[in-house]
């Protein structure tokens, strides 16, 4: 739910020789990762595997830092093929009428020497709704296997009502307050210096 989720990679604090410019999104290590409480017995853990992202990215001006995501509604994995359809459904995401999930940064404010609130604006089911991610840098640096590229690692943690757009279905008994965690890895373009 993400596409906020993303985020917040608008916050390293490190130096970097990169003016503002768009870093590229390391799929490979990026996750969305959500728990839903089930009726307080258990809490069933998802992902979202399809995600998109435009990251503007300067780490000597934070706030100029922006973050567009778009996540594939149906790329939604709770490691249950059965509920994974249900979920697809109207009760929940609704995939064919909402084929996806956005989020658009509208501030990133530093709050530490590696910390930074990302707030941006979250579309669920057509609903648009503010949110906010509390976001720690973990790294900044070279690529240990090309260290002519720069990359930033990040972590963003949050909470999405999910009833605040509309998806009610079975709340509270299944969790209507969600946690969100973001892992991400950016890479400053390659001709970046």
């Amino acid at each position: 739910m993400i596409r906020t989720l993303t985020l917040a990679a608008a916050l390293a604090t490190a130096p970097l020789a990169v003016s503002a410019t768009e870093w590229e999104l390391d799929k490979a290590h990026t996750a969305i990762v959500f728990e839903v409480s089930h009726f307080g017995f258990s809490n069933t853990v998802g992902v979202f595997r399809d995600i998109e992202a435009d990251i503007t990215f300067d780490a000597t001006n934070i706030p100029a830092t922006a973050v567009s995501v778009s996540v594939d509604a149906a790329s939604i994995d709770t490691f249950f093929a059965e509920r994974d359809e249900h979920i697809r459904t109207g009760d929940f995401l609704d995939v064919a009428a909402h084929p996806e999930i956005t989020f658009t940064s509208t501030s990133v404010v530093q709050t530490g020497d590696d910390t930074a609130d990302v707030t941006g604006n979250l579309t669920i089911l057509g609903e648009t709704e503010e949110v906010t991610f509390a976001a720690t840098l973990n790294k900044i640096g070279a690529n240990p296997f090309d260290p002519s590229r720069q990359v930033a690692g990040f972590r963003l943690t949050g909470e999405i009502d999910r009833t605040a757009f509309g998806m009610d279905y079975g709340a509270p008994a299944i969790g209507a307050i969600i946690p969100v965690t973001i892992d991400l890895e950016i890479g400053a373009p390659a001709d970046a210096s």
